[in-house]
C-alpha cells in the first residue's frame, strides 16, 4: 500500500512511518515541522520507499498532490499539548479545523480512505468512566481556552463522519488516550517525558494541581498497531474507536513511579494550575477508555505495562 501521513514527522507519525516501511509499504509524509522534527524520521529518511515533504496541510495543492499518490491517508497533523493549546488558541482552532477540511476535501475528490486521529479530550468533563464512544460529551465553557482543542477536534470528527454519510468517503475516527514512548517531547506539556527528564537531572518533579487526577498511558508501538489494524478493516469505516491503555494511575503516583525506576532522589513539587497554565484552568479528573469496541473488531489490546513504557522512555532519554 501507499500511505500519506500528515504530521508524519511527529511523535506518533514517525513511529507509524517506520512500521509501514518495515511492512514493505510506501510512505509519503507531510509535515511543517512546527512540532514534529526531521530527527524523528532520520532512520528512514533515505529509504527508497519513504518520501518527505516539508509543507503545511493548509497548502491545498500540495495536499491534493500527495493524496493522489496514496491509497490511505492517516491524518495526524494537529496542535499538540496543553501548553501549546493554552498559549496559541487561534492556531489550535485554525490548524485543527481548516487543516482537516483540506485533507477531507482532497480525499473526497479521489475517493481515498482517511483515518482521523482524534483525542480523549473530546470527552471533556464527563464523569461517566470508563469513556465509551457513544456516550454524551461534556465540554467546559467557551470562555475557558483549554476547551478549544477538544471542541476543534470534535468538529473534525463531525466533519469526517459527515463526509462518510453524505459523500461516501470512507473515514474512521480514533480517539487516542495519552500515547507515550521514545521520541515524545515534553516541550508542550506531555507529562511522562517531562517527569523522566526532571528525574534524570535530579530536579523536583512538577505535579500540576493536586496530583490526584488520573490517566491511562499506552505505548506508541501498541497505538500504531491499532491504527494500522483499523485502517485495513472495512468494518471500521464510519465508526469511532477509543485506543489507549486501561491501567489507571494518578499523576502523583506516576511521578513516584518514575523516580523509583530512575533511582532518582528528586522530590515532588506541587504547582497550581493557575501558575502552570492560566487562571481558572480546568482539568479532567479521570481519563479512562473503554477499548472493548476496537478489541472486538480487530482483536487489539495494549501489550506494554506502565513500567515497560516508562523504562523505554527512560532509556531513550538517557541515550539522547
Amino acid at each position: 500500500m501507499r500511505w500519506l501521513l500528515t504530521g508524519g514527522a511527529g511523535f506518533i507519525g514517525s513511529h507509524l512511518a517506520e512500521f509501514l516501511i518495515e511492512q514493505g509499504d510506501e510512505v509519503y509524509v507531510l509535515d511543517d515541522l512546527s512540532t514534529g522534527s526531521a530527527r524523528n524520521v532520520a532512520a528512514i529518511r533515505n529509504h527508497p520507499r519513504f518520501h518527505f515533504t516539508v509543507d503545511t496541510i493548509a497548502n491545498t495543492a500540495v495536499v491534493a498532490e500527495l493524496v493522489d499518490l496514496a491509497d490511505q491517508v492517516v491524518h495526524l497533523a494537529a496542535a499538540v499539548g496543553v501548553r501549546l493549546i493554552v498559549e496559541s488558541p487561534v492556531r489550535t482552532i485554525e490548524l485543527n479545523v481548516h487543516g482537516t477540511e483540506v485533507v477531507l476535501q482532497a480525499a473526497a475528490k479521489k475517493g481515498k480512505r482517511v483515518l482521523l486521529a482524534s483525542t480523549s479530550e473530546v470527552y471533556g468533563k464527563s464523569q461517566q468512566v470508563p469513556f465509551r464512544e457513544g456516550q454524551d460529551l461534556v465540554l467546559g465553557p467557551s470562555t475557558k481556552g483549554r476547551w478549544s482543542y477538544a471542541a476543534s477536534k470534535l468538529i473534525d470528527e463531525f466533519l469526517a463522519l459527515a463526509y462518510w454519510r453524505e459523500k461516501k468517503l470512507p473515514t474512521t475516527v480514533v480517539r487516542l488516550f495519552n500515547t507515550v514512548g521514545p521520541r515524545q517531547t515534553g516541550r508542550y506539556g506531555m507529562v511522562v517525558p517531562t517527569f523522566v527528564r526532571q528525574a534524570l537531572a535530579g530536579q523536583p518533579l512538577s505535579v500540576f494541581g493536586t496530583g490526584d487526577q488520573s490517566r491511562c498511558f499506552c505505548h506508541v508501538d501498541d497505538v500504531i498497531r491499532a491504527l494500522h489494524g483499523l485502517c485495513i478493516s472495512d468494518k471500521a469505516v464510519g465508526e469511532v474507536f477509543n485506543v489507549g491503555g486501561e491501567h489507571e494511575v494518578s499523576i502523583r503516583g506516576l511521578a513516584e513511579r518514575v523516580c523509583g525506576l530512575v533511582g532518582s532522589p528528586s522530590t515532588i513539587r506541587s504547582i497550581s494550575y493557575d501558575e502552570a497554565y492560566e487562571h481558572g484552568f480546568e482539568d479532567m479528573l479521570r481519563r479512562v477508555p473503554d477499548v472493548s469496541k476496537v478489541r472486538a473488531l480487530i482483536g487489539w489490546q495494549a501489550t506494554h505495562s506502565l513500567d515497560d513504557i516508562l523504562r523505554d522512555v527512560i532509556a531513550f532519554e538517557r541515550n539522547s
